[in-house]
């Protein structure tokens, strides 16, 4: 293999390819793993400290058979979080 690339490339060239890709695999691995911390630093997290993607809520202390496990629930709100500029009768009052 190192015959057909010697015969392909000039051979400064494949001087300088063979000292550059070391450095440039190494750049590499070392971005790929900052990126993955960073990433797992800033997910979102619950209060406990857990995942809020990862698998079901966890109740917060430790629970035996004769405490029940609460678990949390996601609570609907009806109201909007955004209202419309359009006042009701009542505000026109």
């Amino acid at each position: 293999m190192g015959d057909f690339l010697s015969s392909v490339l000039p051979s400064g060239l494949l001087d300088v390819l063979s000292a550059l890709i070391p450095p440039v695999v190494v750049a590499f691995v070392f971005c790929y793993f900052i990126i993955k911390l960073l990433r797992r630093e800033m997910a979102p997290r619950r209060m406990d400290g857990s995942l809020v993607g990862k698998g079901a809520p966890h109740a917060s202390g430790a629970a035996d058979e004769s405490t029940p496990v609460t678990r949390e629930t996601d609570a609907v709100n009806e109201t909007p979080i955004v209202r419309s500029t359009e006042g009701t009768e009542s505000d026109d009052r």
